[in-house]
């Protein structure tokens, strides 16, 4: 039976853009070759840290939700210790209280993507025709 996971890593601020992709999509690749279904995921970008970690005191946060077996997480978490990219991990379950949040917050940012879009469509309109 498949459980509802979350997971948060962060990545050394010394990567490029590119190698932040390839970190991420290497992982998403993990939980997919082994039986998971990613959910959501999101860039939460460069942010300084609370303490420094590893003489750095930023990182590159992402978060994944997936589908996964709970036997799984062991493999997943062994993957982060052996990267040396990864500064920091944290994987939870997430209960039917988590699940709900979350899916309040993602139509909460969906909802204010849409209207950010719905701002900026008018505007576009309003440009003087040019003959």
């Amino acid at each position: 039976m498949l459980k509802q996971y979350e997971t948060v890593f962060i990545t050394t601020p010394v990567l490029s853009d590119s190698q932040m992709k390839e970190a991420v999509a290497k992982y998403i690749k993990l939980i997919k070759d082994n039986g998971g279904e990613i959910v959501y995921e999101e860039d939460w970008g460069l942010k300084t840290l609370a303490y420094p970690i590893q003489h750095k005191t930023s990182g590159f946060y992402y978060l994944i939700q997936f589908q996964a077996d709970p036997s799984f997480l062991s493999t997943l978490e062994t993957m982060y210790k052996r990267d040396e990219q990864i500064l920091r991990f944290l994987t939870v379950a997430l209960d039917k209280h988590a699940l709900e949040y979350a899916e309040k917050r993602r139509a909460g940012k969906a909802a204010k993507a849409a209207e950010a879009k719905a701002a900026e469509e008018p505007k576009a309109e309003e440009a003087p025709k040019t003959e």
